[in-house]
């Protein structure tokens, strides 16, 4: 479990790279690879949420008045941390009218929270099972990527260098490093600490596709557009579902392989 963290949350610090890719590529083509990514982001976040990760809930607690109040408050976390940090994902890249100054010291603070978050999520859903834990690692990197895209952009028209945005970002990006280190701990100190971090994911995830991806959507009004918007939000919701399919029968091989070995054993 430490190593798939470990090595979760590494992959998920080095997304923070990816933003370099919003000097290479043309606007009209960066904006069109943004949408497109979103759209696939929404499908993997609301995928994970009612595909994977409240059926763990209902087989861990049980309760499902106290499930959905969980979530409910996962969700009203992130409203507060929205309200306190003015917590912006920048998708769209177009901060014309803000103070750009502030906003990028505003972004690396904002960014190194929700990363350590995303630590703590990521780190749990291991806890709970390996099934979760990549599911979730796929939902959270597929969201980092238009997000870590447009905290570059942000960043360089704040008058950071590209060598300093690039950096900065990273730097804020490993404090996800800190969160799973939080989560491994209290972990080995509680097995229900993991099972409680689930509401947090699921209403972070719910709060985060509804609230903030989905209106970045609904910017680009061309019906073409919406169609490849809804077809990525399709692939995001299948892709969780043939990710619970596969394991599951990695898992029946698994079993069906120890039971072979132990025939064998008792009939060589």
């Amino acid at each position: 479990v430490t190593l798939y963290t470990l090595i979760s949350v590494l992959v998920i610090s080095l997304i923070s790279f990816v933003g370099a890719l919003a000097l290479v590529l043309k606007k009209d083509l960066l904006n069109k690879s943004i949408f497109a990514l979103v759209s696939l982001a929404v499908g993997a976040l609301l995928g994970d949420v009612f595909i994977h990760i409240i059926p763990e809930m209902y087989a861990g607690m049980g309760n499902p008045t106290l499930i959905s109040l969980a979530v409910i408050g996962g969700i009203l976390v992130f409203f507060v941390l929205e309200k306190i940090l003015c917590w912006h994902h920048h998708h769209s890249g177009d901060h014309s009218d803000e103070n750009l100054l502030p906003l990028g010291r505003m972004v690396l603070v904002s960014d190194g929270v929700h990363n350590f978050i995303d630590g703590l999520i990521v780190a749990a859903s291991y806890l709970v099972s390996v099934e979760v834990g990549v599911a979730t690692t796929i939902a959270v990197i597929l969201h980092e990527i238009p997000q870590e895209m447009g905290n570059f952009g942000v960043l360089i028209h704040a008058g950071y260098t590209k060598a300093k945005a690039l950096w900065f970002n990273f730097v804020s990006a490993l404090t996800a490093i800190l969160g799973a280190a939080l989560a491994l701990t209290m972990g080995s100190i509680t097995e229900q600490f993991a099972l409680w971090l689930l509401p947090l994911t699921a209403g972070s995830f719910i709060y985060i596709a509804l609230s903030d991806l989905i209106p970045e959507l609904h910017k680009d009004k061309h019906i073409g557009q919406g169609a490849i918007q809804v077809l990525g939000i399709v692939i995001g919701v299948v892709l969780m579902a043939a990710l619970l399919v596969m394991l599951n029968l990695r898992l029946q091989k698994k079993e069906q392989l120890g039971s072979h070995l132990f025939l064998a054993v008792l009939d060589p």
